[in-house]
């Protein structure tokens, strides 16, 4: 009697392996399938029962029941969140349940490079398939207009570090440069606000004080940050480039930087001529005293940093070699000489 006993507890605990084995091998291993990801879309009001058949529809699961029961016992039946996910057949129903009820809806990484202008990150957009051509310039003003935009009049309102910005200027220069993760759908709303708040981030209450310290506002600082992240490449030499423009402003000087124009015409990596530096603009800093009308790029962080601690030098002039390397100099006589010498 004893060993029918032993034996029927054997064969119990025997059929119990083997149901949680086969519990186990649905629940969290993955069905058989193509490894690569797909979009999935969980309607707006879908019940678990058709997320489970749609699932199924597209080989991402191997049995819908499986996929309502886990839901269930893992108290995530009521939790399936509307969206578009990535997911793969690869993915276990545990991870897959996981995922829809966490809402881990599908990224898009948006990169923006630093120096680039409203015009090349709207260009982005479009090509990523994100807004459709010039959609940005209803968010952010159009580049190089100054002209009323209520969308930019509202975001004034939510950003502070805006509050300084001349009436009816575009954000040029204030979306800040990095890799943004947006949701499968997003706009390019979301973008420019995502932009905008790690500008206000980025720009430390410590920065703050010190712009105010010097007596200029944080739009003279990004249009500043702007010019000196198209001209020159390390931090050493924008803090030296730093130096100069801004001596070059308290000393009556213009700055006759060829970037402004470049901008204003919307021209990139061109040669600029003497008829160039005669247009009438409010970009022509080789006719206009000061800093340009607004900004001419996004800059990133060293740029920032540069425009307002700026290194103190006896130069006046500079110019960028072919290969890259700044040459500085402290008389015009010294710079038309190596104007001849570096760029032959």
């Amino acid at each position: 009697m004893e060993i029918d006993k032993k034996i029927i507890t054997l064969f119990s605990s025997i059929v119990a392996l083997i149901f949680f084995a086969c519990v186990s091998q649905a629940f969290f291993s993955p069905s058989k399938g193509q490894i690569e990801a797909k979009l999935f879309t969980v309607n707006k009001g879908e019940a678990v029962k058709e997320v489970a058949s749609n699932l199924k529809k597209e080989n991402l699961i191997g049995s819908p029941s499986a996929f309502v029961i886990y839901a269930g016992l893992a108290g995530k039946y009521s939790k399936i969140q509307a969206g578009e996910y990535l997911l793969s057949s690869q993915m276990s129903i545990a991870r897959i349940v996981s995922v829809l009820s966490n809402g881990e809806t599908a990224k898009e990484n948006v990169t923006i490079i630093e120096g680039w202008d409203l015009r090349d990150i709207n260009g982005y957009l479009v090509d990523k398939g994100i807004t459709k051509n010039n959609d940005l310039y209803l968010l952010t003003g159009t580049p190089a207009k100054k002209e009323y935009n209520q969308n930019v009049e509202k975001l004034i309102q939510r950003f502070d570090f805006l509050g300084d910005k001349p009436e009816n200027m575009s954000l040029e220069g204030y979306l800040f440069p990095d890799t943004y993760y947006i949701d499968k759908g997003d706009d390019a709303g979301t973008i420019v606000e995502k932009a905008l708040s790690n500008f206000g981030n980025k720009l430390t209450p410590d920065l703050r004080n010190e712009i105010k310290k010097q007596k200029k506002t944080i739009f003279e600082i990004v249009t500043m940050a702007s010019i000196i992240e198209k001209e020159v490449r390390t931090l050493k030499d924008k803090k030296i480039v730093s130096g100069i423009l801004w001596k070059r402003m308290v000393s009556g000087m213009r700055l006759q930087v060829d970037a402004t124009i470049l901008y204003e015409e919307n021209k990139v990596g061109l040669k600029i001529y003497t008829k160039d530096t005669q247009i009438d603009s409010p970009y022509n800093t080789y006719k206009v005293d000061g800093l340009p009308l607004g900004p001419i790029s996004n800059p990133g962080m060293d740029s920032i940093i540069a425009a307002i601690y700026p290194t103190a030098t006896p130069y006046y002039y500079y110019l960028s070699a072919p290969g890259g390397e700044t040459i500085f100099s402290k008389t015009l006589e010294e710079h038309n000489y190596n104007k001849a010498k570096y760029l032959k």
